[in-house]
């Protein structure tokens, strides 16, 4: 059985913060062998860059910027949970965050495109 504190909006919150900083971390090791191509292997650099430019890979760039946003936003909300008096704002504050997180990834899927 779901306890009542895992249906509480800002227990989501957590959870989202929790998921995209572990994507986060996975999709890292990645980023820096492809940063790595660079001085290592240019032709490859080349062939992946151009792999990159199908939609597919656009669409899961959207997902990466979304994950950053949301990290990035929840950490936000931590800190000003650290810092700031506790208040009933919290909810609107989490829904505020993952809304930023829409604007800033979808404004990156839309130039992408």
């Amino acid at each position: 059985m779901i306890g009542p504190h895992r249906r509480h909006p800002l227990w989501l919150a957590y959870m989202l913060h929790r998921a995209s900083g572990f994507a986060l971390a996975l999709f890292l090791p990645a980023h820096f062998w492809v940063l790595s191509l660079a001085l290592t292997d240019p032709d490859q650099l080349d062939q992946f860059l151009s792999f990159a430019d199908n939609p597919l890979a656009k669409v899961a760039e959207f997902g990466l910027v979304f994950l950053l946003a949301v990290h990035f936003f929840g950490g936000l909300r931590l800190l000003a949970l650290e810092f700031l008096p506790w208040s009933q704002r919290q909810k609107s504050l989490a829904a505020g965050a993952i809304a930023g997180a829409f604007l800033i990834s979808g404004t990156f899927l839309l130039r992408a495109i």
